[in-house]
């Protein structure tokens, strides 16, 4: 994409419709390959370098089914942000009403769950597609509020023709990716938007803002339900010899005896009573309790040796890592920050030490600290198979790498220089795995020589 030595155009700046007429040209030249007059912002730009390798049609509107009824209500159900309802209302919707915006609620696949605020904008939003169970995700009608704040991890506002579609042109939207506390998952995008003339510079802020305030509303449900399940558990864990642990349904210790408190045990993706086989604890028993697990280890053997590692970071927004073994297999979703430091581990299988990571995650070799805190929570749920100094997989484990089809879209959330440096150098065509092949869609990274 064309690019330009000027500063960077910034909405904020200018006057609205001023700025609008300056990114319908700022667009138009680099979606056209000429060199602009300005260049887009960094987040804008990247954004538009995806949806033109993936066939967005930046001149028609797409529009993908709507979900019906019976579906929205479902997710709706199923969804944490239904937890966080009134701490958006109040934060957005008195201002978003009187500033003439509407707040708009998407889950973690960009579907519009719930949309509210001035009556007449709600009705401009229905010109555009902008409907309860549309889906604007990123990949359906490029780059917007909703679906690249999902892609990016960050906020970001959207103005004018900083949108993809042409069609949405005369829209500005601002929105903020909202995650699990608990573990960095994404559940979804909170989204203020309106007619361009009433964007106003401050609104990133607010609407980053009243995202952190629904993490915190969620960090003190999952809190409260901790302690329900404690008080059902404490009497269970009086009475048992050995080691004991009750858990709630993702892991989550509510209690402990007979060993040291864990903060999170990784369970099977469909936990079932009986006997079971758990990285950090070796082999138990799992007894439902309301709300969660009794776990208990039992003596048995350690299985002989582990038959796959599989990390998944073929999509732009869901990450895991799978082990398959004798005993059958486990999948844990990952964080962000996880994804990263478990590739860059699966990429450099002799190890890397904690200097060389934090260099790889952020550019500072002096971030030990941080990168030791984040090694630790990752060998809560894969400690069995991890080794440190250096930090590597264990040398028994075959580990496999999903990788998306496109390298440039390798975890696009990323700014750890490790990783960028992957999807640099594929831009310039040198991207090439020297130590790994692929095999079914997988890169293969062997074990280190002996």
């Amino acid at each position: 994409m064309a690019h330009s030595a000027k500063n960077v155009a910034r909405p904020a700046t200018l006057d609205a419709a001023q700025a609008a007429r300056v990114l319908s040209e700022v667009r138009s030249a680099t979606l056209a390959g000429q060199r602009a007059p300005v260049a887009p912002r960094p987040v804008i730009e990247a954004s538009w370098e995806r949806m033109l390798r993936s066939g967005v049609d930046p001149d028609h509107d797409f529009r993908a089914d709507l979900l019906g009824r019976d579906e929205i209500e479902r997710r709706r159900r199923d969804t944490p942000l239904r937890h966080v309802l009134p701490v958006l209302r109040e934060g957005l919707l008195s201002v978003a009403d009187v500033a003439q915006h509407i707040m708009v609620v998407a889950d973690a696949d960009g579907r519009v769950l719930w949309r509210e605020g001035c009556s007449s904008v709600l009705r401009k939003a229905d010109g555009l597609g902008f409907e309860l169970g549309a889906d604007w995700g990123e990949a359906v009608v490029g780059t917007n509020g909703i679906g690249t704040p999902a892609v990016t991890r960050r906020p970001v506002q959207v103005f004018a023709s900083e949108h993809f579609v042409r069609s949405h042109a005369s829209w500005t939207c601002t929105g903020a990716p909202v995650t699990d506390p608990r573990d960095g998952r994404l559940i979804g995008v909170v989204d203020v938007s309106g007619p361009l003339e009433t964007m106003h510079p401050a609104t990133l802020a607010w609407v980053e803002a009243v995202a952190k305030l629904a993490e915190a509303r969620l960090r003190e449900v999952h809190l409260t339900s901790l302690e329900r399940l404690r008080a059902v558990a404490a009497p269970l864990l009086a009475k048992l010899g050995g080691r004991a642990l009750a858990v709630d349904k993702d892991g989550w210790t509510a209690a402990v005896t007979g060993m040291p408190y864990v903060d999170r045990v990784a369970l099977p993706a469909s936990p079932s009573p009986g006997r079971r086989l758990l990285p950090a604890l070796g082999p138990c028993a799992l007894e439902p309790l309301p709300g969660g697990w009794l776990i208990r280890t039992v003596d048995a053997p350690a299985p002989s040796h582990l038959t796959r590692i599989a990390l998944d970071v073929a999509h732009p927004r869901r990450w895991s890592v799978t082990v398959s073994g004798d005993t059958g297999s486990w999948t844990h979703e990952l964080s962000p920050r996880h994804a990263e430091l478990l590739y860059l581990l699966a990429v450099h299988r002799a190890g890397r030490t904690a200097s060389a990571l934090a260099a790889d995650m952020f550019g500072d070799r002096a971030r030990t600290v941080t990168v030791r805190a984040e090694m630790s929570r990752v060998r809560r749920y894969l400690g069995a198979f991890l080794e440190h100094r250096p930090y590597r997989f264990c040398e028994s484990a075959e580990v496999e790498v999903l990788l998306p089809a496109d390298p440039r879209d390798l975890l696009p959330h990323s700014l750890a220089p490790g990783v960028v440096r992957v999807r640099g150098a594929s831009v310039t065509g040198r991207f090439r795995q020297r130590t790994s092949e692929q095999v079914d869609g997988f890169q293969v990274v062997p074990r280190p020589e002996a």
